[in-house]
């Protein structure tokens, strides 16, 4: 199977501490689910969130919950419940693993082009020269430029910009039409506002003045090598033959459910503008090899968990592989 992603992840769930019980549910069927006719138990799904400690109760509501995303829906209805992915959402895990499986294959392509944004959105409702404001006045005036200005905020950073400077957002490329429409939807409305968006080049791209500023490139590598300090002993497992496939499942959910964070929030810069050594490469090639190397492990012990409750089960759950071109292909079951 393959897949190239969207930034939009149809209403991604909060962060919290421990597992999030909808946030694995989603790498779950996105990794071992490649069909929308594939009718899958509720008492599976409970099964296979058992696997990684997850209650009953937090599985039903993970269903609950991805469901009313759109990513699930119920089948018939009786009693226990039955889902299918949508037709949507087996498009979409495609495109979202394709993506984190193929991202920092390979250098981008790059022209030296920056899509940048200036807006600027004044306090409304300001008072006539000589006319007192009171105190809640004032904190609606505030207020009545907040919240667009929020609004753009959440939009630039949804399609990949980021603050250079004050109002000044960029992002590498050269397709303004996305902002363009964003920001016409958002301030078309609001009086006063004014934006421009501008496909430009930088006099001098690298330095503490270039573009890379607006980027926490230190952040950034701290995460990368975390990643790699967390799964390194894994790999050594691994790499020995100490991988049952009970331990399989979990552990290779897990660094898919930590890597699949990296193709959002890194901007994927030329290689001129990262400090170097750069880890992402490192970090790429641990996660690969632990992924390709418990595949089928990994789909073995979710067959072997979900048949209990879902005899149709190995004639369904597959696995995603990636693979040189760089799609992500699904190998195993399938249907």
């Amino acid at each position: 199977m393959s897949v190239h992603v969207p930034r939009d992840d149809v209403g991604a769930p909060r962060a919290q501490a421990g597992p999030n019980p909808q946030h694995l549910l989603t790498t779950l069927l996105g990794e071992y689910l490649d069909s929308a006719d594939a009718s899958l138990p509720s008492m599976a799904v409970v099964a296979m969130l058992r696997e990684f400690g997850i209650s009953e109760s937090s599985a039903r509501a993970a269903l609950s919950r991805l469901t009313k995303r759109g990513l699930i829906a119920v089948r018939g209805s009786g009693r226990p419940p039955v889902y299918h992915l949508t037709p949507q959402a087996i498009a979409r895990h495609r495109v979202r693993m394709d993506h984190f499986l193929s991202f920092g294959a390979r250098p981008p392509r790059w022209t030296g082009d920056w899509v940048t944004v200036s807006f600027s959105i004044p306090q409304s409702g300001q008072a006539q020269p000589g006319q007192a404001q009171s105190g809640q006045a004032q904190s609606r005036q505030a207020q009545s430029g907040q919240a667009p200005r929020h609004a753009v905020r959440k939009a630039l950073g949804a399609l990949g910009f980021a603050r250079l400077y004050d109002s000044v957002w960029i992002r590498p490329g050269s397709d303004p039409g996305p902002v363009t429409q964003a920001l016409r939807d958002i301030l078309d409305d609001v009086d006063g506002a004014r934006w421009s968006v501008m496909n430009t080049r930088f006099a001098e791209e690298t330095g503490p003045h270039g573009p890379a500023a607006a980027y926490d490139l230190a952040g950034l590598a701290s995460a990368y090598e975390a990643f790699i300090a967390q799964y390194s002993d894994l790999r050594a497992a691994v790499r020995d033959g100490e991988i049952d496939a009970t331990r399989a499942l979990v552990v290779r959910t897990s660094v898919m459910d930590s890597w699949r964070k990296f193709p959002d929030i890194d901007p994927n810069l030329p290689e001129h503008l990262l400090p170097a050594p750069w880890p992402r490469r490192a970090a790429r090639e641990l996660m690969l090899e632990i992924h390709s190397a418990l595949g089928s492990l990994a789909e073995a012990r979710l067959i072997e968990v979900a048949t209990p409750h879902w005899p149709d089960a190995a004639s369904w759950i597959t696995h995603f592989q990636a693979s040189e071109n760089p799609v992500a292909t699904p190998v195993g079951g399938g249907g």
